[in-house]
């Protein structure tokens, strides 16, 4: 197995496994705390000309993808994920809210989309996991049509987002096992490089990119702050496995490493962002053979 093969079945292990599971549980509370980005990919759709069809990648449970099938005028909405258990949980949702939404469960990156059958191509931080990035955008360039919009959001970097490290640095001595972050493999912080995306968008297809940072005010009840970091992230995988009286010491501890951001009832920080756009060129990649 090659390292793009052992990447890609990492991925798939992962959120069809104790990662899909855990996001499944916690979607009400990561709804909350991603609304805003939601709110501004939904601007962004109200604000096209067009009204055609909208994929929206690494969709998890859907709500972004519900969000935008409800904006009037919408003609069709599609998510599409990795995970079994989140479009299990998405398809749910679309159910019981009678929204017209249509959900995949595939690799984003290898689907045989059908050519040129979406106007808009968006993502609330679902296309940093790719093993191959110019592959993955390029297979979403055949599925856009041309002058589609691409709209998305991704990280910056981590030393810009201290709230979303502060369990992984305050449990690192407690947890040897706890593995490192590399800048270059999929994962949250894959895009902190505006150049490196840029190069991935301009090799893939995608033209007129441009990269913005945005800086995002985010909230979460205080009652819900042991749960997210014992259940979300590399430290909340980590900690199904330890035993009872680590876990309590850890869970002491990343506790108190939050409370520089603990106001009354509410946890508040900042998320630091790209809000990345672009547009299909009129020459779409070929279909690899």
């Amino acid at each position: 197995m090659d390292v793009t093969q052992q990447t890609d079945h990492q991925q798939t292990t992962l959120w069809n496994g104790l990662g899909g599971h855990t996001w499944v549980e916690a979607q009400e509370l990561l709804d909350q705390m991603f609304k805003p980005f939601e709110d501004l990919l939904v601007i962004a759709v109200s604000a096209r000309n067009s009204r055609g069809p909208i994929l929206d990648v690494g969709c998890g449970t859907g709500s972004t993808t519900l969000a935008v099938a409800r904006v009037p005028g919408a003609r069709g909405s599609t998510g599409i994920d990795i995970s079994e258990p989140m479009i299990a949980k998405a398809r749910v949702r679309a159910a019981q809210e009678r929204t017209p939404a249509t959900f995949i469960r595939a690799d984003a990156q290898t689907h045989v989309f059908e050519p040129a059958s979406f106007d808009m191509i968006i993502s609330r931080f679902g296309v940093m996991f790719f093993d191959e990035f110019v592959a993955a955008f390029e297979n979403l360039r055949r599925a856009a049509r041309n002058s589609a919009e691409l709209r998305f959001l991704a990280w910056r970097a981590p030393e810009e987002n201290p709230f979303t490290m502060t369990a992984e640095r305050a449990a690192a001595p407690l947890l040897p096992e706890l593995p490192v972050r590399r800048p270059d493999e999929p994962g949250q912080f894959a895009f902190a490089d505006a150049r490196r995306v840029h190069h991935i968008l301009e090799r893939s297809g995608w033209a007129e990119a441009d990269i913005r940072p945005i800086d995002v005010a985010c909230t979460l009840p205080e009652t819900e702050l042991v749960r997210y970091f014992t259940t979300i992230g590399p430290v909340g995988r980590i900690l199904h496995d330890v035993d009872e009286r680590t876990r309590a010491q850890v869970i002491e501890t990343l506790r108190a490493a939050f409370d520089p951001y603990v106001q009354g009832a509410e946890v508040r920080f900042t998320a630091a962002c790209w809000m990345v756009s672009a547009r299909a060129s009129s020459a779409p990649p070929t279909i690899p053979k």
